[in-house]
């Protein structure tokens, strides 16, 4: 029941000033019993193109996902299910009933993404426990949605697919949210994510937007891999005048 567990996006921790949600979540791959593929979220739309390079790159194709697991609705995080038409999909009863129930027009909820999905003939509603995935279990931990979905897959590293409970480093050490629906529910929520991950020796966790984290053995946080980020620009006369924004920690200012 061993799941090896891959960082397709990179979750990015920050947030558009003037032009509405930056919204770059993390997706993974995980791969594990009897020939699954799974997808751990799926990106907002504008990262299908990458998405697909991705998949590519380790050798997968779109058909070859078995399983779409959600941890959200938030557009960022879910509108991309429909390019994996084979895939069972996984997402928890409660977020999905509290998304069919808004009105059209929520700034964050894909109207009618969400309604499909709800119709889906192979979607699988969760509650907190076994997802019917072998190794693979959830739990609920409301804050930044009110039913918003943990996964814990078995491995060597077990992974923890936190996405937004804790968004980034910051949230996780300090408790404190940037977006919540209920700060001390939320802080409740993200202690008992640091418990799970450290429960575990070596256990990863895969925070919606930043890069993976694992604990040292004096229970220090620090990032796997490299952050990759930049906004390529064009102020000149020609499109071959290209302004390049570095927008990780070596070009912060």
């Amino acid at each position: 029941m061993s799941w090896t567990v891959e960082t397709l996006l990179q979750g990015y921790p920050g947030k558009s000033k003037y032009h509405g949600g930056l919204g770059w979540s993390t997706v993974a791959l995980a791969r594990g019993p009897e020939g699954r593929t799974a997808l751990l979220d799926t990106g907002g739309f504008g990262a299908r193109r990458r998405l697909l390079t991705q998949l590519e790159a380790v050798g997968v194709r779109p058909e070859d996902i078995t399983d779409v697991i959600l941890t959200h609705l938030h557009y960022d995080h879910c509108i991309n299910w429909p390019m994996f038409s084979r895939a069972t999909l996984y997402v928890g009863e409660a977020e999905l009933e509290m998304a069919q129930a808004l009105p059209d027009g929520d700034p964050l909820y894909p109207e009618f993404t969400v309604r499909e999905l709800a119709r889906h003939p192979r979607l699988r509603r969760l509650q907190d426990g076994e997802t019917g995935l072998p190794g693979i279990t959830c739990f609920t931990a409301p804050g930044h949605t009110l039913h918003h979905m943990v996964f814990v897959l078995a491995g060597d590293p077990p992974t923890i697919f936190s996405a937004d409970v804790a968004k980034n480093r910051s949230e996780l050490a300090t408790g404190r949210a940037d977006m919540t629906l209920d700060a001390a529910a939320h802080a409740q929520s993200i202690e008992r994510l640091n418990a799970a991950w450290r429960a575990v020796p070596g256990t990863v966790l895969l925070p919606g937007h930043d890069l993976p984290l694992v604990l040292d053995g004096a229970g220090r946080v620090s990032a796997l891999g490299v952050r990759a980020c930049a906004i390529d620009a064009w102020f000149g006369d020609a499109p071959e005048a290209v302004t390049r924004f570095d927008l990780t920690e070596r070009g912060a200012s």
